[in-house]
């Protein structure tokens, strides 16, 4: 049970962070820098309990690598998705406000892009926290809360750079998106983490195991 709890507390503050920097209309690096910067120290704090996912692509990235049992898969999805509601619903009331649920204006650009960097932090995430030539290293927090940050400059205009489906889901409940587009999110970035674990057993011969 600490481990589903950790999951829900490290994804609430993260969605939490993404609200309370939109919507209350922060602008240019402070967005980025401040999720990056939530996600790096809840993985801190989380890791040694849970691995600290707090996506659900992740997730799924680190069960096909073999260091997730199948027991925790689901249990870990439901409260890393519990954790991105409730933090929206933090986030509206703290605010005040909620987005205007805009419609992604390129369909395919946005999958791209949610895919390419879900694939980059997952592959980040199996190789800084589950590599075995990497094992015990103190960096691993700083390395993933700067791919998403970076994967925020690079395609957030495009995507909204959730990279992540719990994201997906607490932004839409923010109205930052339109609901309607949780499905791209949720497709793009499984498949992302997906191929990420794909990428990972094919180059690491030596973390087979």
């Amino acid at each position: 049970m600490n481990k589903y709890i950790t999951e829900f507390i490290g994804t609430f503050f993260l969605v939490l962070t993404i609200g309370c920097t939109v919507l209350a209309g922060q602008a240019g690096v402070i967005p980025p820098l401040a999720i990056g910067a939530a996600l790096m120290v809840m993985i801190f704090a989380g890791g040694h309990i849970s691995g600290a996912h707090y996506n659900p692509a992740v997730t799924l990235a680190v069960f096909l690598r073999g260091k997730c049992d199948a027991k925790d898969v689901l249990p870990y999805w439901i409260s890393q998705i519990l954790g991105a509601s409730a933090a929206a619903a933090a986030a509206t009331f703290l605010t005040g406000k909620t987005g205007e649920g805009a419609a992604i204006a390129n369909v395919p650009q946005a999958f791209l892009a949610e895919f390419l960097f879900t694939f980059a932090l997952a592959y980040v995430v199996l190789n800084v926290a589950t590599a075995k030539a990497n094992a015990g290293n103190s960096f691993y927090g700083l390395a993933i809360g700067f791919t998403v940050m970076t994967g925020a400059f690079a395609v957030g205009h495009i995507s909204g750079g959730a990279f992540n489906p719990a994201v997906a889901v607490g932004v839409a409940i923010m109205k930052l998106t339109a609901p309607a587009g949780i499905w791209l999110h949720i497709v793009a970035d499984l498949l992302g983490g997906a191929a990420a674990a794909l990428a990972f057993k094919a180059l690491s011969k030596a973390d087979a195991s």
